[in-house]
């Protein structure tokens, strides 16, 4: 490893230490393994079920039936009838009688709340020896998810293969199965392979509505999913999947979560020949989250609505014990990601979110929120790589269309240092619609980018406007190609500081990091404008110091008797330097208050301006002081903040592991250290020279 690369690798690692522990709160789960990938997505069988489950309230049936279409109610009614005689009341009674793979259990139209799953565990299962995991549930293995089903599951089906679960109503509302906030999860396949969901909801629980976990074949076909503390759908650790024309809403975290899918395309570039899991024609709306993907490896999704959420779409390297990660390959296209707006952080603030869920009032529009993310974002790909966002619509997110920053390795766990900055790479965004809805009207992102400058590769379509830096990459006709990329170790220090600081985020604590604007700070009490705002006290106090002493020097020379002493050259270089000085310090005090602007105003093209009229007084000042050591190093430094300005408004400088910012900011640490000692008063022999020499030494 080169040297420069070692030590801004050692810089990304210092920086993952100081990651809140906050960090390590997410979905906890057993260890598992990827399938072999020997499976398929299953087809939905048509023949008649096996089992049916219904309830006994004949006159409650019939009006649950009544208004469905003539066929479709004869056909319930005939299937009531036959499930009063050989049929079961309970969905787990179904699943307990499953002895074969290929076998349907049908349900009728009904609310299920599984009574007999409900009960407290007692004898051994009230002692299972487990972990409690931060959330204050156990992580069991499956074999005591077999032992005790119903410790953390409504629902539990274990090891079933190609079982086929399908609700007999008009639609997923006319059979419902609900957790009542008394379980983890209301339906858990695991070790489930080709298990097919369709045409029911599930809801309350205090994690997930439905939970796939480590199966090789699945398909959610036709399901609604809402009103739980984590996910709606949550499949984990799985291939072949499918979901299809599916819904989700009232979620503290992601509506739809295909967290930890098969990592097929591990060490490929974006030649991909196929995804683990597709999902399409879904809804997700009313979240924290509408999709979310830690991990969230090799899915296709496409023509899906992410809508009214904080935020639309999220695929991240951030959580711990996660196989698969860092995340990679990803394929949004085609879908429609729009005014993703909501702050459900008022309900951490208010104190709603600190009742127990059952109420907390979900049911009237409640969501509290598990993760710290920035509302009004589009799409966020927090540490991925070779991702490719493309064709999509995203229209009116107020904050920022897409999101990119990079992940140190720290987070996830890993402590090689060759891999602290291997997050953020090789991302396209390319044919995507920005600021306009399918209907032609103007409705504009915040902004359409908002990038932390970490990573190689990764490239936008023209015609991207509104984005920090001002300048982005292009990318070509064909990936991996494109123009003005760069090769960033490290994000830009200002953008670094604000993700640290909003990380701090803890739901279980209600912690809302002050001065982030994710969660309400807004103008004077954001973290970039109070950086900005120091910064520009400190320089400006020196430039008024520096412009002093000049003014000083200048009343000395003038107020000497007809010159005493002074030669000309001597009196006439002074003249000149202390109109550098003054002018320098007019143009820098601007460029120090306008970055100060810039920062409240989140506008890269201010802060461009703010630090090329900055650059113009570091070179006054230094041309002023000439010769001498710190008078060089104040026109290079100068020199370093319009290269600065030219990275953030022009174009990123290509083969840096570093961006100008860090090198300036270092830099101008260590010169204002010695513009200190430069303008302090020393005691020297000036008593024994003349005026004329003193000037010269002023």
């Amino acid at each position: 490893m080169r040297p420069l690369r070692r030590i801004t690798v050692l810089a990304a690692l210092a920086l993952a230490l100081l990651a809140p522990a906050g960090a390590a709160l997410a979905h906890e789960e057993r260890p598992v393994t990827f399938p072999d990938g020997s499976g398929s997505v299953p087809v939905l069988r048509t023949e008649d079920p096996d089992l049916l489950v219904c309830k006994t309230d004949r006159a409650d049936f019939e009006r649950r039936v009544a208004g469905f279409p003539a066929d479709l109610r004869e056909r319930n009614l005939r299937l009531f009838a036959d499930c009063q005689e050989n049929g079961v009341r309970h969905l787990q009674e179904a699943v307990d009688r499953v002895d074969e793979p290929g076998m349907t259990i049908a349900i009728l139209p009904g609310l299920y709340r599984e009574e007999p799953s409900q009960a407290p565990p007692t004898g051994e299962c009230a002692r299972l020896p487990a972990r409690w995991s931060d959330w204050g549930y156990q992580i069991l293995s499956y074999e005591q998810q077999v032992l005790c089903p119903h410790n953390q599951n409504l629902v539990a089906i274990l090891g079933k293969e190609n079982l086929q679960i399908e609700g007999t109503g008009a639609g997923p509302l006319d059979v419902i199965v609900d957790a009542e906030y008394r379980k983890l999860n209301a339906i858990r396949a695991d070790r489930t392979n080709g298990i097919y969901f369709r045409n029911l909801t599930a809801q309350r629980t205090t994690f997930n509505s439905l939970y796939v976990l480590e199966t090789d074949g699945f398909a959610i076909d036709r399901v609604l999913t809402r009103w739980n503390d984590e996910y709606g759908f949550l499949t984990f650790a799985s291939d072949h999947g499918l979901y299809t024309d599916c819904e989700s809403y009232g979620n503290g975290d992601g509506g739809l979560y295909p967290g930890s899918a098969s990592n097929i395309n591990d060490g490929r570039g974006h030649d991909v020949p196929r995804y683990a899991i597709e999902i399409r024609r879904c809804k997700s709306h009313d979240n924290a989250l509408g999709y979310s993907g830690t991990a969230g490896d090799s899915v296709w999704a496409h023509d899906n609505e992410f809508y009214d959420n904080m935020v639309g779409a999220t695929m991240d390297s951030l959580w711990p014990d996660h196989p698969g990660l860092p995340q990679n390959h990803a394929l949004f296209e085609n879908n429609k990601i729009y005014d993703n707006n909501r702050d459900y952080y008022r309900f951490t603030r208010d104190g709603t979110c600190s009742r127990p869920p059952a109420e907390r009032g979900y049911e009237q529009g409640v969501v509290c929120p598990q993760v710290g993310v920035p509302p009004g974002t589009g799409v966020i790909v927090a540490g991925g790589n070779h991702n490719v966002f493309r064709n999509n619509h995203l229209w009116n997110n107020r904050g920022a269309a897409f999101q990119l920053f990079g992940v140190p390795a720290f987070i996830r766990g890993e402590g090689d240092l060759a891999k602290q900055a291997d997050t953020s790479n090789h991302n396209r965004f390319e044919a995507n619609v920005l600021g306009v809805a399918p209907t032609g009207e103007r409705r504009p992102n915040g902004r359409d980018v908002w990038w932390d400058g970490q990573g190689t590769g990764n490239c936008w379509q023209p015609g991207v406007a509104l984005t920090t830096p001002a300048a982005l990459p292009r990318c070509g006709a064909r990936a991996p190609e494109l123009s003005g990329g760069s090769d960033r170790l490290l994000a830009e220090p200002v953008k670094i500081a604000k993700l640290f600081l909003c990380s701090d985020f803890n739901a279980a604590q209600a912690r809302l990091p002050a001065g982030c604007d994710w969660f309400g700070a807004s103008g004077p009490g954001r973290v970039e404008t109070q950086l900005a705002l120091g910064g520009s006290l400190v320089l400006g106090l020196v430039a008024v110091l520096f412009w002093v002493r000049a003014h000083r020097a200048a009343r000395r020379r003038r107020g000497t008797p007809g010159g005493n002493g002074v030669p000309p050259g001597v009196g006439e270089a002074g003249e000149r330097r202390l109109r550098l000085i003054s002018a320098g310090s007019v143009v820098g005090l601007t460029g120090l208050a306008l970055d100060v602007v810039a920062a409240a105003m989140d506008d890269p093209y201010l802060t461009g301006v703010a630090l090329l009229l900055v650059a113009g007084w570091s070179i006054c000042l230094g041309a002023a002081l000439r010769p001498g050591a710190f008078a060089w190093f104040t026109i290079v430094l100068g020199l370093l903040t319009v290269a600065d300005a030219y990275d953030r408004m022009v174009g990123l400088i290509p083969l840096i592991p570093l961006g100008p910012g860090w090198i300036r900011g270092l830099l101008t640490g260590v010169w204002v250290l010695w513009a200190v000692v430069h303008l302090a008063p020393r005691r020297t022999r000036t008593e024994e020279k003349t005026p004329g020499d003193r000037e010269a030494v002023a």
